[in-house]
């Protein structure tokens, strides 16, 4: 562990001893540095030590830069809550979903999940999967420009809705809740940094959220409907949602909950798998098919695997132990851009220590996964996109837990992380077996928003076959 700046500095909060991350100034604190270049703020409070305090707007938390004390909040989610703005501002979205839902509910709610994600659904899951993204890639034409963004949300939003009913959406519903997804994940994420009465006021910014955020309310009533209406198990997420009991409710508060989940709860999972894991994969595919493209010599490996392996057949579950580049690249991916790794937090519900310091309860612990995807002790050249680093013969010097966190970890560790790795991989192997892609002349390196996706990226496909 590095060493603090305790006793640098005599401005402190919220602990006792606590630094204050330089650069604050009077009334916004760190919010116009943080907000003009929030990525180079976050990758410089790890060179100023372990733990300090920031202020962004109305956020005023307690920064951890440490991967080891990062662990430590991880694996202890009784004393560090699920909470803070950002969870506040999701709440709006998902209510108390899996991800969002306090410690009082995670267990019950992670009994009542866990079956929808067991390894023995994966291969029915896969096979939508694989189908889909072939669906797509066959109608992509050569020469074509695409906005990648754009084309892979709406791969895995159609993915998802495959494998959690069973079904597809018309084509202009599909566009139209892409387009809600959009708006309300920019949105939650603008709105995190802004006081509360500003995100009241109709201004056409919140009005086009508050539409957004109700058509995708709407849309998945309309899916759970449907699935209710014929609860039978068709081997997709939302009939092992629909089927699951707890097991555990002996666990649960005096009073407990009902031992299935309930419509209101039914929605808030749907709505976070739909939205936020969509969203997820769409990311991290965005960023492998850019990295690979301004990597020639890892582009012509991928492409030397994916004929070796598949062997011009279609992309299945099997074939994916043999990818093991491709698994690489999604790897190294998460790492360098992990999706909605600009910063999570958790609220303190009992007088802790962490580390050197006293923590009381009520403070906002805050983390970044990808300011400590970028520390050069834990990761050589962390800038490089290096795949091989994750290598299985180097692996023992790659840390995939305390300082790998794209799925964060301990209880909370994401329920459909295998599910969004395999997703990624396969849909992966399938564009590179059929199609390059390279981004329009002068882009340059695409600008990324606060949700790690790229703002903007136009790539033209070209053939494989007339390469």
């Amino acid at each position: 562990m590095r060493n603090s700046l305790a006793g640098k500095r005599t401005t402190t909060y919220p602990g006792e001893g606590i630094p204050v991350a330089p650069g604050a100034l009077p009334v916004v604190g760190h919010a116009v540095r943080a907000l003009r270049d929030p990525r180079g703020f976050l990758r410089s409070l790890p060179t100023h030590g372990d733990v300090m305090s920031i202020s962004v707007g109305p956020l005023k938390a307690v920064m951890v830069c440490d991967p080891e004390l990062t662990s430590q909040i991880l694996l202890n989610d009784r004393v560090y809550d699920k909470g803070g703005l950002l969870f506040d501002q999701a709440k709006q979205v998902f209510g108390d979903g899996l991800v969002t839902c306090p410690h009082s509910m995670h267990r019950r709610e992670r009994r009542l999940v866990q079956p929808a994600f067991h390894r023995n659904r994966l291969s029915g899951y896969a096979q939508v999967m694989t189908e889909g993204t072939s669906l797509m890639t066959g109608k992509w034409r050569h020469g074509q420009i695409l906005d990648m963004p754009a084309e892979m949300l709406g791969l895995t939003m159609h993915n998802m809705l495959q494998a959690m009913l069973g079904g597809t959406l018309p084509p202009q519903d599909l566009r139209r809740l892409v387009g809600d997804a959009i708006e309300v994940q920019h949105a939650t994420y603008r709105q995190m940094f802004l006081p509360a009465v500003l995100n009241r006021i109709p201004t056409p910014g919140n009005r086009r959220y508050q539409r957004a955020l109700a058509g995708l309310h709407n849309t998945v009533t309309d899916i759970i409907a449907k699935a209710q209406a014929n609860p039978e198990d068709h081997g997709d997420l939302l009939s092992a949602l629909l089927a699951s009991r707890d097991t555990g409710a002996s666990e649960c508060p005096v009073g407990g909950q009902s031992e299935r989940l309930s419509s209101a709860e039914l929605r808030n999972e749907v709505l976070t798998f739909l939205v936020a894991g969509s969203e997820t994969t769409a990311i991290a595919l965005s960023w492998a098919l850019y990295l690979i493209a301004r990597h020639p010599d890892i582009e012509r490996r991928l492409w030397a695997e994916v004929d070796r392996v598949l062997d011009g057949k279609p992309v299945s579950l099997d074939h994916l132990p043999d990818l093991k580049l491709a698994d690489q690249i999604i790897t190294e991916t998460l790492r360098l851009y992990p999706p909605a790794g600009m910063i999570w937090t958790r609220t303190v519900t009992a007088d802790t220590r962490l580390g050197d310091y006293d923590i009381p309860a009520g403070t906002t612990i805050a983390y970044s996964s990808y300011a400590l995807h970028r520390l050069p002790h834990y990761y050589p050249n962390p800038d490089a996109f290096d795949p091989d680093r994750w290598d299985a013969e180097k692996r023992h010097s790659t840390p995939r837990n305390n300082a790998f966190l794209t799925f964060g970890g301990g209880a909370r560790k994401c329920i459909g992380d295998q599910f969004a790795v395999t997703e990624a991989v396969l849909a992966l192997a399938d564009i590179a077996s059929r199609w390059r892609l390279e981004p329009m002349p002068g882009q340059g390196h695409p600008a990324i928003t606060t949700s790690m996706g790229p703002r903007e990226l136009k790539m033209r496909l070209t053939a494989r076959a007339a390469a």
